[in-house]
């Protein structure tokens, strides 16, 4: 039995295959670059089969562990870092970083509008509970980005002018705004603006969705630290949960006894078996990586031969694994996602549902029949269901998997 692909979809599939050819030439440039940088930093570091071996208690000496640590510091071209199966997600090890370089009497600036949904809570944009940064007397103030969508330079630096800005946090990917994700050439642009109106200010990216998009990552370019979760780009498919710290090497220890506790910090957390997956998954990241935007940029441009926008559109250069494809309809998000779901590896036969998520202020529908529950580098799709009802789709283990999902969201749309 195959899978219910009419001749007319997978006409639209070869015209649409056809037009991003240049693209796919490009993202297999970086592949082959951003893999001969993990693989030198593996033989740099020695890897060798006894750091799989992992700990279990208190996580004591654990080799494997501490060594991963390294390789992604050598990475990120940063002094430290943190990986973690620790941290649930990567909100949590924003959260925990953001804790780490902010006291009470600070402020917080976000320096490209409002941040991811479920950022708003630790905040205390929205009240989720106690225990935000607002719950500490730490304040908050965001700058828009300008009409044009791009990064509003001149407003980063007036805001950042005040002295009790003391960290700022730049947003990579577009989240659930409209707006377009950064390059990390821009946010080296964010970072100097930054530098010369408060030296003293924690420069902060949540990197999640862009790690290995581009050739270089925003910590070569001036942010402080750079942090994501293993279950999209950088654990290849492969890690089971947890999230990563690169940077300056006080920032990272200060997020790791917010993980943990003053005292104990990083040299507690067992790895419970689970180091051969992190350290495989890494390697495998800059293609797994590739085959998401492979997936990503043949959904732009299918879509945009029935007619929807995308954003970013087919033809132009990615800086992050999301693709935004603008429905116009709640009944089209829901049927695209329901294709979507119907091309999974797992779970295909359930029908995706609008729900009240944890950390969202309007119901969600997802679809992602993944091996790692939630792995956003898996194929995916959700939405905010309110407008303009664009779906976001992402992931994608192998292009030829990821361009079948899509092809079945499309029959779903054209009722075929």
């Amino acid at each position: 039995m195959s899978l219910q692909i009419s001749q007319r979809v997978l006409d639209l599939a070869d015209q649409a295959e056809a037009r991003v050819q240049g693209q796919f030439a490009r993202i297999d440039a970086i592949a082959q670059h951003n893999t001969q940088r993990v693989l030198a930093a593996f033989q740099n570091h020695r890897v060798a089969e006894g750091y799989f071996a992992g700990t279990t208690g208190y996580g004591y000496d654990d080799l494997g562990r501490d060594q991963l640590d390294r390789i992604y510091a050598e990475l990120f071209g940063t002094q430290d870092a943190l990986v973690r199966i620790g941290f649930v997600n990567g909100t949590h090890a924003i959260a925990a970083a953001l804790f780490g370089a902010l006291r009470p009497g600070e402020v917080l600036l976000s320096a490209v509008g409002a941040p991811y949904d479920t950022l708003l809570g630790v905040i205390g944009v929205t009240d989720k509970g106690w225990g935000s940064l607002k719950d500490y007397g730490v304040g908050y103030r965001q700058v828009e980005p300008a009409a044009c969508g791009e990064p509003d330079l001149e407003g980063i630096a007036r805001a950042a002018g005040d002295p009790r800005v003391k960290a700022v946090l730049i947003q990579r990917s577009k989240g659930y705004s409209t707006r377009a994700s950064l390059s990390v050439e821009q946010i080296g642009e964010i970072c100097a603006v930054l530098r010369q109106a408060n030296p003293e200010a924690v420069i902060l990216v949540d990197n999640c969705y862009g790690e290995f998009v581009e050739r270089q990552e925003p910590t070569h370019v001036g942010a402080d630290l750079a942090v994501g979760s293993l279950i999209k780009n950088p654990g290849g498919g492969l890690a089971p949960t947890g999230a990563y710290l690169a940077g300056r090497q006080d920032l990272v220890e200060a997020a790791a006894s917010r993980l943990t506790c003053p005292g104990i910090g990083r040299e507690c957390g067992a790895t419970l078996g689970q180091n051969r997956l992190l350290y495989q998954g890494l390697f495998l990241a800059p293609h797994t990586v590739a085959q998401a935007l492979k997936t990503a940029v043949f959904g732009a441009g299918i879509m945009e031969l029935l007619g929807y926008e995308t954003q970013p559109s087919s033809d132009v250069v990615r800086h992050d694994i999301i693709q935004m494809i603008r429905l116009g309809d709640p009944e089209k998000v829901k049927r695209f996602c329901r294709g979507i779901q119907s091309g999974a590896p797992v779970d295909s036969y359930v029908t995706p549902e609008p729900w009240d998520m944890p950390g969202y202020d309007c119901q969600v529908i997802m679809a992602a029949g993944a091996f790692v529950q939630g792995a956003s580098i898996e194929l995916s799709a959700d939405a905010p269901m309110r407008e303009p009802y664009a779906v976001y789709l992402q992931g994608g283990l192998t292009y030829e998997s990821g361009k079948a999902g899509i092809l079945l969201a499309v029959e779903q749309l054209l009722g075929t």
